[in-house]
């Protein structure tokens, strides 16, 4: 990597359109969250460089590096999240180890997150957006990867109902029933009893229509 864009590299005299498809090549052949992390740094060290000089063909050259560099940093670190997946992506991490590979490499929550984001953006756009004339920064790159997760249709109904029965548990806890029905007048118990008849009736029903691993946990 380093005859490619080594860390003392004089920006301002590098032939760029070769360092570019060189970086390319390097980039998709690169094996190592920690590699990766290093163009993405020296890409964003370019980018100063050119903004400071005025440079908008540097500019957009260093963007589209650090891009690159980010995407398959995600690419990378999305090997952990399937189970006996790698586990030397830049390091001897523990299997399922994504957080500790991008915190070993350097890498923030917020970058691995973004990297992963980058990495689920589709080849062809990815390389539509990165190659036109005005690179858009990895910021907006990102957001073409956050994966939707759509909810079921009576989502609100389930979490709502989840919320009462984890406050009804824990007065549950609270208050053992003998002395609740200790405390009941003959009306009130005879309430109670209709209440518990419907909640009895109501939870035979929720427990047969749950899912078939967590109705026998």
């Amino acid at each position: 990597m380093s005859t490619i864009m080594p860390a003392t590299m004089n920006v301002a005299q590098a032939p760029l359109p070769a360092s570019y498809e060189a970086a390319k090549v390097a980039l998709a052949q690169c094996n190592s969250v920690d590699e990766c992390k290093d163009w993405h740094d020296k890409a964003v060290a370019m980018a100063s460089y050119a903004r400071q000089s005025d440079d908008e063909t540097l500019y957009n050259l260093a963007l589209r590096i650090k891009a690159r560099a980010a995407r398959r940093c995600g690419e990378l670190l999305k090997q952990f999240q399937a189970p006996g997946q790698r586990s030397d992506l830049g390091g001897p991490y523990p299997l399922g180890s994504q957080r500790a590979a991008a915190e070993s490499a350097g890498m923030s929550k917020d970058q691995e997150k973004q990297a992963v984001r980058l990495a689920n953006v589709p080849a062809e756009e990815f390389e539509a957006a990165i190659e036109s004339e005005s690179p858009p920064t990895i910021t907006a790159l990102a957001q073409l990867g956050i994966v939707p997760h759509p909810r079921p249709q009576n989502f609100y109904a389930a979490t709502h109902t989840i919320a009462a029965m984890q406050t009804f548990a824990s007065f549950c806890a609270k208050y053992p029933a003998e002395r609740v029905a200790d405390g009941l007048s003959p009306e009130e118990a005879q309430e109670v009893v209709e209440l518990i008849n419907k909640l009895d009736a109501w939870l035979d029903i929720l427990i047969t229509h749950l899912p078939t691993q967590a109705a026998h946990v």
